[in-house]
């Protein structure tokens, strides 16, 4: 064999490999499009002889062949990782909300203790002015 050819089969070989790893990480949750760019339809098997689950529906590629590079998702299984992704992203929403829930609480709590020290400080500085205008009085009036 023709070592240029070899080269050429073995680096088809592996964009196909490739592309069959691609489409298997793609396929999480309700697919949008097929890895080709074809459209995915809703397809409802039909009953035959053989088959032991009528109407089991699936997300398809529209050129679907069975090598390994086009959509044949089961519907169930689509929908239920489409449930957990959601379900996920729900539960990061709560999370920030809560943070941001107590990061209100905590700055106002940090704004009242804030107040409180001038409140606080405030009222040093009116109780010091007192004794000095009550010095006074005595020194005035004595």
């Amino acid at each position: 064999m023709d070592p240029e050819e070899d080269r050429r089969h073995s680096k088809k070989q592996h964009e196909h490999i490739n592309m069959l790893s691609f489409v298997a990480d793609s396929e999480y949750g309700i697919p949008k499009r097929c890895p080709c760019g074809g459209r995915l339809i809703n397809e409802v098997r039909e009953k035959e002889d053989y088959d032991t689950l009528p109407g089991k529906r699936f997300f398809t590629c529209r050129n679907y062949e069975a090598d390994g590079l086009h959509y044949r998702q089961p519907w169930v299984i689509g929908v239920q990782e489409e449930l957990e992704r959601l379900t996920k992203r729900v539960e990061e929403a709560e999370q920030v909300m809560l943070g941001v829930s107590n990061l209100i609480t905590n700055t106002n709590v940090l704004y009242f203790c804030h107040v409180q020290e001038q409140v606080n400080s405030l009222n040093e500085v009116v109780y010091d002015l007192t004794v000095q205008v009550h010095s006074l009085e005595k020194v005035c009036f004595d």
